[in-house]
């Protein structure tokens, strides 16, 4: 599936304003499978999550993670290779160099699928099993704000990208919201072609 018309950026990595502590690009157009691959993996996004909050060291967030320290190297490894983060800085602590990771955007463009690199619904996907593994481990009372809906329409194209812009603008809003709290909440937004049958017009 290939859409050249079309931008979709990562939600969940959206347009942040005051975050996070370092320099970086509005966004990035991933424009080869090696980055489309580095994407498509469940840790690597939540390195990128992270540190769009904060530039952290591979210690950081191995203790996030909870993953071990080589794990996380290596993600961040092909991260770089893909260049979708960087080392922000560094800091001399006792005989070592700590490195700081950061990203390389804000926001992270994927003008094009291809199957056989990572699937459309990639990301739908990964937000499904966040909400899953919350309803398995957090209390009823932590989802009492959570809302789902799901809506269909027939709309002319002039409208489908007034809709699409207003999508754009929650996203960034939400994701520049301060980082407070101890629950993460997840903002899904997708707008796609269906193959639903429509009554007749009359």
């Amino acid at each position: 599936m290939t859409d050249n018309s079309a931008a979709v950026a990562l939600a969940v990595e959206g347009e942040v304003l005051g975050a996070p502590d370092y320099e970086l690009a509005e966004t990035l157009d991933l424009d080869d499978a090696r980055q489309l691959r580095a994407l498509a993996d469940g840790t690597r996004l939540a390195i990128l999550d992270l540190v769009l909050e904060r530039a952290a060291t591979t210690t950081e967030l191995a203790a996030t993670l909870d993953k071990p320290k080589g794990t996380i190297g290596y993600h961040l490894e092909v991260l770089l290779a893909a260049g979708l983060v960087r080392v922000v800085r560094t800091q001399r602590v006792r005989a070592l160099e700590a490195r700081y990771f950061g990203r390389t955007a804000r926001t992270f463009v994927i003008k094009s699928f291809d199957k056989g690199v990572v699937e459309p619904d990639f990301m739908m996907r990964s937000a499904i099993s966040d909400m899953a593994a919350a309803r398995d481990r957090l209390p009823d009372e932590a989802h009492e704000g959570a809302i789902q809906t799901l809506r269909y329409a027939r709309i002319a194209t002039e409208r489908l990208e007034e809709y699409r812009e207003r999508l754009d603008q929650i996203a960034a809003e939400f994701t520049a919201e301060s980082r407070v709290g101890d629950v993460v909440w997840a903002l899904v937004l997708a707008l796609f072609p269906t193959v639903r049958p429509h009554l007749p017009d009359r």
